[in-house]
């Protein structure tokens, strides 16, 4: 018979207890409207107010620097595992994988009470009052044309000082334009929201990632590399995920409320540029017809900006992004976003609804 010695037993034990606690939070999504009462306008504000009082002020990313060193420390760790292996060292062999089933149950819960059971909370379409989603094809055109103005007007009012931004001009206005969404709703309210630039950007090139949003530190960090355009808009997105908007839908709605909002004619011009993108691509899937027709009404400017950010992005593929893709996706889907990585461009929805109920002139 063999013996389990009694720290396995507690380790056992506590694999256990964390698999319990787990399931019991992804019942959670369930009870929608507790979680909204309990814990998005509870329990979440009060961890951000402490996230950001012990790290909101430090200039670096201290989310970026524990990701390096959990990555070099699973990578020790691996290399260990597989030299007990080798050596038939079976019993801490197994030890090792149950640590690993133990530190990635600690991770998943960590997430989850600090940021992650947003997920579980009513959507973004009820607590803003935007369900009324019922809307047809040119009801969608009449709205790009108008957002194919406005970026074209946006773009033609930039003077080259908005050229010449600094990151910490970009990381101030967004900041100062998601405290101003207030004005918009009351729901799109955080404790003192700010942006930092990440200390991984070059992988995130890699990665096709512009930003991410940490919930262990609650951190929101952009990709400071990418083309000047694209950095606003982003900052306001990932700002979005430190209000409680878990769906990636829902933080583009917000940042896009944000920025066309803003005074700022850099960070106005980036939400439009955003939009009008997500617009135009949408038509492509249903209307390739009326997609080139308001694809060619784009300034020269705007449709330089384009190519530039395609470029862009095209020259960092790699099949690293692809497989960060694919997890990503899954990930979402796991998180109540059934539509993967396609949830970005469920924005539609929102906006939709949004110049719906502003009674904007259709065609």
């Amino acid at each position: 018979m063999i013996k389990i010695r009694p720290y396995l037993k507690s380790k056992w034990l506590l694999a256990v207890l964390l698999t319990i606690l787990l399931i019991l939070i992804a019942q959670l999504s369930a009870i929608p409207l507790v979680v909204e009462m309990v814990y998005s306008k509870g329990l979440f504000r009060g961890v951000a107010v402490i996230q950001h009082l012990l790290l909101g002020w430090i200039p670096f990313s201290i989310g970026d620097i524990l990701y390096i060193l959990l990555i070099v420390y699973c990578l020790v760790a691996f290399v260990k595992w597989l030299g007990l292996l080798f050596k038939g060292r079976f019993r801490r062999w197994g030890e090792g994988i149950l640590n690993f089933i133990i530190g990635f149950e600690l991770l998943l819960c960590a997430f989850y009470l600090l940021w992650g059971i947003n997920y579980f909370r009513p959507s973004a379409a009820e607590r803003l009052n935007l369900q009324d989603t019922a809307y047809t094809l040119t009801d969608v055109k009449a709205v790009t044309r108008m957002l194919v103005d406005s970026v074209n007007a946006t773009r033609a009012a930039l003077a080259p000082a908005d050229l010449h931004q600094t990151n910490s001009q970009i990381y101030q206005t967004a900041a100062e334009a998601i405290k101003g969404s207030k004005a918009i709703s009351p729901e799109l309210t955080g404790f003192m929201p700010a942006v930092k630039p990440s200390l991984i950007s070059w992988l995130l090139n890699y990665l096709s990632t512009s930003g991410y949003y940490n919930p262990f530190t609650g951190e929101a960090q952009i990709n400071y590399q990418m083309p000047l355009f694209d950095r606003p808009f982003t900052a306001c997105h990932e700002m979005s995920h430190q209000l409680g908007f878990g769906r990636e839908d829902e933080a583009n709605f917000s940042g896009y409320l944000a920025g066309i909002h803003s005074k700022d004619r850099l960070l106005k011009y980036s939400a439009y540029y955003e939009g009008t993108v997500e617009f135009l691509r949408y038509l492509y899937r249903r209307d390739s017809v009326a997609h080139h027709e308001l694809k060619t009404m784009l300034s020269p400017q705007v449709k330089q900006d384009i190519k530039t950010d395609s470029l862009y992005w095209t020259s960092y593929e790699s099949r690293i992004g692809w497989l960060s893709g694919l997890f990503y996706d899954r990930f979402l889907k796991v998180n109540n976003q059934p539509a993967g990585l396609r949830t970005y461009n469920r924005m539609i929805r929102l906006t939709m609804a949004w110049y719906r109920r502003k009674k904007y002139p259709k065609q």
